[in-house]
């Protein structure tokens, strides 16, 4: 099955999208959005829920989740992240997520064999990229660096450095800027086909050898996952201060808490939550439930 793609007016509508809620969010031209996402999610008010989920095979069970709880009149969003994945795909995750959040499409499990062909997880993939490097940013960068607007006739190895720039810099994943820079008609088709086929995960490759130089912490910190399991202390305090307020029940309490490792009890609550509701809300990260919006 070939990858959809977008028409124009999807990619203007996107483009203007990412636009406006980078500037709503103060981040206005040449400025990277990187590690900054996770202080977005505070400012939208939307959890972070931190769990790795081992792969199945050689791709991860999912990438990212957006899931939502209603208790009374209050609405409470939860981005659920697999930090089994690279670090700069859990990046490009978050941002994809805040497309659905932002479009209002409702709880959304992403899953890497949905990417290119389920229209709504291809338009989320490039709000996410114009979200985190916009467009009009990138060609201005190519200009400047190389005089041109094309990039045929730059030799292999240059643009190898130039992207590993790029991406110790915005933090989009390597294959993300490959394909950024095929949209925007920098790279030919040939250029992007051997770009892609590269595997930038290997460090003593021609790729790897070229990010490790440009900036060896950077690098090495974006190809590697992270594995955390958890969210920031001022999430936690904000789940309890839920269920102190009543705005979420005991059952859900106990459940959120159980995502990173942590119980009622150490906060002084004695709840016990069923097994069957635990079983739930694993299924729901495994992918088992289909049943997401």
């Amino acid at each position: 099955m070939n990858p959809l793609t977008l028409n124009e007016v999807q990619v203007d509508e996107i483009r203007k999208l990412a636009g406006d809620e980078r500037r709503f969010l103060g981040f206005v031209g040449e400025t990277p959005i990187a590690n900054d996402i996770f202080t977005i999610l505070d400012r939208l008010d939307i959890m972070l829920l931190e769990y790795p989920i081992e792969p199945e095979g050689d791709r991860p069970a999912f990438s990212a989740a957006i899931m939502y709880s209603e208790e009374g009149d209050k609405k409470l969003t939860f981005i659920g992240l697999n930090t089994a994945d690279f670090y700069d795909k859990q990046i490009f995750a978050i941002a994809h997520e805040l497309y659905h959040y932002y479009t209002k499409s409702g709880s959304h499990l992403s899953r890497p064999e949905d990417e290119d062909n389920s229209l709504i997880e291809v338009k989320a993939n490039r709000f996410a990229a114009e979200f985190l490097l916009p467009e009009t940013v990138l060609e201005s960068i190519v200009l400047d660096e190389f005089k041109t607007s094309s990039l045929e006739k730059i030799q292999h190895k240059a643009l190898l450095r130039f992207i590993a720039r790029l991406h110790c810099t915005w933090w989009l994943p390597y294959r993300s800027l490959v394909r950024r820079l095929h949209e925007i008609g920098a790279i030919s088709s040939d250029q992007y086909t051997e770009l892609y086929s590269i595997d930038e995960r290997d460090l003593q490759g021609e790729y790897g050898k070229a990010g490790l130089a440009t900036n060896k912490d950077e690098f090495l910190k974006l190809n590697q996952p992270t594995k955390n399991i958890g969210t920031s202390p001022n999430e936690i305090e904000i789940i309890i201060r839920n269920f102190e307020d009543n705005l979420i029940d005991e059952d859900k309490f106990a459940e959120t808490l159980s995502l990173f490792n942590k119980t009622p009890d150490e906060f002084s609550y004695e709840i016990k939550v069923s097994q069957e509701d635990i079983d739930e809300l694993d299924a729901f990260f495994s992918g088992e439930d289909d049943d997401e919006d």
